[in-house]
Order: structure tokens, then sequence, then C-alpha cells
């Protein structure tokens, strides 16, 4: 069943929380859950198990030229590494995750939260086939269960690098700009650790789902890797249909407030910050430039321009810019067009990366795209921000997981390491239990 899976069936079924029958299946490989919020930014979530065909590339000599077999249709998810978008700047470094990893699914179930409707999707190379697939996903919805609260499954959460190491670094891009290299580079700081002996990846992906979801939240497990996400990014989103093609970068962070006027006031100021919205107009002229790569001409516009979109514990500065695809332009030209994304890169993109590069260690999947292939040609792909990479070692989870800030010519040293505590706080409320940073330093549109 490794050819092009031509034939499909669709099943309507009542509404059930996407959530219960992610907890249903569990975290067994080959599972993935890609999980909105059901917000304004998220309409679809996507459930399903048991791939029927895998790849894991090592380094890849054109990273999305493997998507061009019409094997990898619609079902199909996949993950592409920062560094493998970046090593046309970079050159070669460590490689610390596949630079593509892809699964096709022809048994899946997708949520549409705002008409509250499921469909049990079957795609096969016949007609039997595909209603055998369909009949699988639709019996998904009876292993549904409560997800419990796990407790928190983290051995360690620990910093790479001291915190005077990211202010240092902050200042010496700050002295970049000054000097005329760059106008802009997203630096990150990195933690990692292991799980408890007996927990798993799943149950990170479940602590973060009640109260902190996302409008890309995701679990994705293939053999020993397995990835949490809580993203709140779109990179991209192609409609098969139209040929509309949307990209909603962030830049600019502030974190929330219990208090609602307190609160309101940090959204505020955030959306009146010459400073963020500075930031936030460098990508937006990037991505624009980025999108012409794959659109009409004279298509590109900025739909929205320096918008405040609250989650759980940020509020953020988020803009829109679209296009129209060029006839013929697939999925995985758009992605060639456009990736790493720039809201994680900065500004000369190619000069960015190469600073990047000098600072940090390799990123793997942190700050790559998780994508779904959809029908007609489609596509919907998120910014693996507040994402956790996991690898399972002698029957031990570790994982990696980091967080950035962009740095401009006024930017803070201090501001900018208090911006990744922030943005890093749900990620290590969920691994550790912890939500101080003293108190970890004492033990060392969804998808479519």
């Amino acid at each position: 069943m490794n050819g092009a899976l031509t034939h499909v069936v669709v099943r309507d079924h009542p509404w059930t929380d996407p959530l219960a029958v992610a907890a249903g299946i569990g975290g067994t490989d080959g599972a993935l859950a890609l999980l909105s919020d059901g917000g304004p930014g998220g309409r679809w979530s996507h459930v399903a198990t048991a791939p029927d065909r895998v790849h894991v590339g090592g380094v890849e000599a054109d990273l999305f030229d493997p998507l061009r077999d019409p094997a990898w249709s619609a079902g199909t998810v996949g993950l592409a590494a920062y560094d493998a978008g970046a090593r046309p700047a970079t050159g070669e470094r460590p490689l610390v995750w596949p630079d593509l990893i892809l699964a096709r699914y022809p048994a899946m179930l997708s949520f549409d939260h705002h008409q509250r409707r499921v469909r049990a999707v079957g795609r096969g190379a016949t007609a039997a086939q595909a209603e055998a697939a369909a009949e699988q996903a639709s019996q998904w919805r009876a292993a549904a269960v409560t997800p419990a609260t796990p407790d928190a499954p983290a051995e360690t959460f620990t910093a790479e690098a001291p915190d005077q190491a990211y202010r240092d670094c902050v200042a010496e891009v700050v002295a970049r700009i000054a000097a005329g290299e760059l106008f802009q580079a997203n630096i990150a700081r990195a933690w990692g650790g292991a799980l408890k002996p007996k927990a798993d990846p799943f149950d990170v992906f479940l602590r973060l789902q009640q109260g902190r979801a996302s409008p890309y939240g995701a679990f994705w497990r293939i053999g020993d890797r397995a990835l949490v996400s809580n993203s709140p990014e779109l990179f991209l989103a192609l409609d098969g249909e139209t040929r509309r093609i949307e990209a909603r970068p962030i830049k600019g962070t502030r974190a929330r407030s219990a208090d609602p006027l307190e609160d309101a006031a940090l959204a505020a100021a955030l959306q009146a910050s010459a400073k963020d919205r500075a930031e936030n107009l460098m990508i937006v002229d990037l991505m624009r430039n980025d999108l012409a790569r794959a659109s009409r001409v004279g298509s590109v516009a900025v739909e929205r321009l320096f918008a405040i979109e609250s989650h759980p514990t940020v509020h953020h500065l988020v803009s829109a810019v679209v296009g129209r695809a060029e006839p013929g332009v697939t999925p995985a030209d758009l992605l060639e067009a456009t990736f790493p994304p720039g809201s994680i890169t900065g500004a000369p993109k190619h000069q960015a990366m190469k600073v990047i590069a000098e600072y940090e260690p390799p990123r793997g999947a942190w700050c790559g795209s998780l994508f779904i292939l959809e029908d007609g040609g489609g596509l919907t792909a998120s910014v693996l921000i507040r994402t956790a990479a996991f690898e399972r070692r002698d029957e031990c989870w570790t994982f990696r997981t980091l967080a950035g800030a962009g740095i401009v010519a006024d930017s803070d040293p201090q501001s900018e390491l208090a911006e990744t505590e922030t943005k890093i706080a749900a990620l290590r409320q969920a691994l550790t239990g912890q939500q101080s940073v003293q108190a970890i330093c004492v033990t060392s549109r969804g998808f479519r």
C-alpha cells in the first residue's frame, strides 16, 4: 500500500473532543495528535495512528524533494528541522535531528471546531482500502477517554548555559547590528533533561493541553523520537482550491497577568511598543519577500498588522501576510521558497542564520516546521516554537527545548533574557511542575 492513495472515503460523525480521542490512542509509536484550541486562529484538529509509509532522513540534499513523490499525498505529516533550512548559510553542522521526517496516514479523524463535526477520512489505492481506512478511523471515536492530568514527568530541567552567557550574546549581537552587519537576529537559549523512568512524552502533551492549549498543539512519535509542541504560530497555510497563501509571523511578547486591568494594560503596551512594532515589521517585510517567490506578481499583501493575540500565558504581536500561489506551485515549492520561517531567523535572513550559528549549537526540530498535506494540494504548517524534542535512549526519554528573542538595535540583554523565561514557562511547568526560575535552579487557524 505504498503507492499513491487515489481513493478517498469520508464519513461524518457527531462531535467528539479530539483530546479525548488522542488520550484514548495514547503515545504509542506512530501516534499523531495535531490539536487546535478551537479559537479564531485554529479551526481543525487531527488525530491518527498507524502510518503506512514512513521516511526518516539524515541529511537531505534537497530538503523538500521527497514531497514531490506522488505517494506523499494528502494525509501526510512532515517535520522539517531548522538546521536543514539554515545549512546554505551555516554550512555543515552536527546532525542532532533528521532533516526531514514524513509519515502518511491512510486513516485519520479530522475535527472541525467551528462547525462541531468530525470527519473520518479513509484513503487507499483502491476503493475497498479507502473504505476500510474510513471504518478504522471511525472506530477510534469509541476509544475516547476523559484525559487525566499526569504527574510532572521530568527528572531534570537544566539550562545548557548560564544566564550571563545569554546576556553577553545579546550584547554582542546588538553591537553587530550597530555596526551594520544585520538588522535583527533571533537568539535562543536551550534547556534539557530526562523524564522519570515510567514517564512518557505524551504525559507532557496532556499537561500542556489542559489549561494551556494553543492553535497548533501537537504530539507526534515516530520510533524513538517524539515531538511535543504548544505552538501559537502559523508558518504557512495554502488553500488547495483558492490558491491563497497566508503566513502569520509573531514578533513581540508580554507575559499575562491574573489581574484583568493589568493584563489589558500589558496587551496595550505591547501593541504600542515602538521596539516590538519595528521588530514585527522587519519580519513582515521578510515574509513578503519569501512569499513573493511562490506567488503571482502583485498578489502579496499585508492583511493584518500588529494585532494582539492572547494565549494562556502570553500576549503576542501578530501580523498576517497573504499571497496567491502561482499556477503549478506545490506545497514542496512553497516550503522550499520560505523555509526556515523568517520570524525565528531575522533580517537579512541569510546573514541572521549565519550569526545564529555562531552563538547557538544546532537547533534540531525546534523552530523548524510541522506540516500536514491536505486535499487539493493544500498545506498547513506551524512554526515549532514552544516545542520540546524527545529521544529514547536505553528506555529513558531525554528532551531538549529552546526559547528565543528577536534582538534588534535597542534590545536590552536583561529584558531579552526575561522574555525567554516568559516563553519557556508553560513547557517548564508541564515538564517539572515548577513555575518559577528559582525553583528550577534548586534542582540544578489550526491544522486544517
